[in-house]
């Protein structure tokens, strides 16, 4: 098969940018034909506002470039994984155009909020899912805390619900999880256009020991990724168990503080992919203390590739991803004392911890390697070469 991958890459290099690589590479290990089109957002604060705006809704230059790449390659299907803001859904008219037909993962909320984190004032928020325009998201600048930002996007989302964009240019939308899908089908887009494939990892890095005996928080340090609500816990738990946090943000500096006040709390700031790895392979269990619906959490199936459980908000797809009691175990989203509960729950039950480990391996195993991923993959294609039909 010949395959067309499409993304417009963050400023910032995220979960997202790894999937988009991961799946090139595992489409070219079984021997497809795969073209990269990969736009940068470099630069982008030097761009005027208002014609920024303008080719978030549709990017006349990104429609003729990638219209000629697809004429030049002939794919048989065309998968985007992120189009904001330089490629715009013109970029699914380029392809739909040459008779190629496209298939959209949606890695976040976007099309149903514009922040695309259904993630408002410290909690989960719905209050654009399901309007023509998303009036609140853009009274309380909800992306980028700027109501013009906000504007153009909730523009860009509600200008191609009325072309029809979403309904028609789409064969097929991947979500990663059925919470994902649910909520994407709540904010209006067809159930029967949505279909279900998770993240996965490879390689497979192996079970790791545990041997650490330290807990591992990785992620953005940002607030709808839980860290306050972390960091509380942390206060009442530092004797008992230690804290390793990975990762950078916004929040940096209250991370940096907790670090040189809180005993047993390490920040280690970036860390690579294989580094990583290994700090999951050696954690005694993962901490994920999200505030907002995660569409997926990589990190997750990344620490069962370990063997190792997760402890998790019990909210959106991580309740779906923790199995309570088999893989890890979940608690009240933003309580600092649940949380604390739990890791002392679990660190008194410690023969217990074994069995988590390999629960954790095991469900890996079964559904999220590369083998058993390639093939939902190819399934998804069909179908949308199928529908496009």
């Amino acid at each position: 098969m010949r395959i067309l991958v499409v993304h417009n890459q963050y400023q910032q290099a995220g979960g997202e940018d790894e999937v988009f690589a991961a799946e090139a590479h595992l489409l070219e290990r079984h021997g497809h034909e795969v073209h990269r089109y990969v736009v940068r957002n470099d630069g982008l604060e030097h761009v005027n506002r208002l014609a920024l705006a303008r080719d978030t809704i549709w990017n006349r230059d990104s429609y003729h470039a990638l219209r000629t790449f697809v004429r030049r390659t002939r794919p048989d299907v065309v998968h985007f994984h992120n189009t904001l803001p330089r490629i715009s859904p013109s970029g699914y008219y380029a392809a739909t155009s040459e008779g190629a037909p496209v298939v959209q993962t949606l890695h976040n909320y976007r099309l149903v909020c514009p922040s695309a984190l259904l993630f408002r004032d410290g909690g989960p928020c719905h209050d654009c899912v399901g309007r023509t325009l998303a009036l609140p998201g853009i009274k309380h600048g909800c992306y980028r805390g700027s109501r013009a930002a906000t504007a153009a996007v909730a523009g860009m989302t509600a200008a191609h619900r009325l072309l029809g964009t979403w309904s028609r240019e789409v064969a097929l939308y991947v979500a990663l999880t059925e919470f994902a899908r649910s909520r994407l089908i709540e904010g209006g887009l067809a159930a029967e256009q949505i279909v279900v494939k998770p993240n996965f990892v490879d390689p497979d890095p192996g079970a790791g020991t545990g041997a650490g005996g330290y807990a591992l928080f990785v992620g953005r340090l940002s607030p709808e990724k839980g860290i306050r609500t972390l960091l509380d816990a942390w206060r009442t738990l530092h004797e008992e168990v230690p804290l390793k946090i990975v990762g950078d943000g916004p929040l940096a500096e209250e991370v940096a503080e907790a670090a040189r006040t809180i005993s047993g709390v390490s920040w280690l700031g970036r860390r690579t992919s294989g580094e990583v790895a290994s700090l999951l392979s050696e954690a005694a269990f993962l901490v994920c203390p999200s505030g907002w619906y995660e569409t997926f959490g990589r990190v997750v199936i990344e620490a069962f590739a370990a063997g190792t459980p997760v402890v998790a908000s019990d909210l959106g797809a991580l309740a779906e991803l923790v199995q309570e009691g088999r893989t890890g175990r979940l608690f009240r989203p933003g309580d600092a004392q649940a949380l604390v509960s739990v890791v002392r729950d679990m660190l008194s039950q410690g023969g217990n911890l074994p069995a988590l480990r390999s629960a954790a391996r095991r469900v890996f195993e079964e559904r999220y390697g590369a083998a058993e991923n390639y093939a939902m993959l190819m399934s998804v294609y069909r179908t949308a070469i199928d529908r496009a039909a």
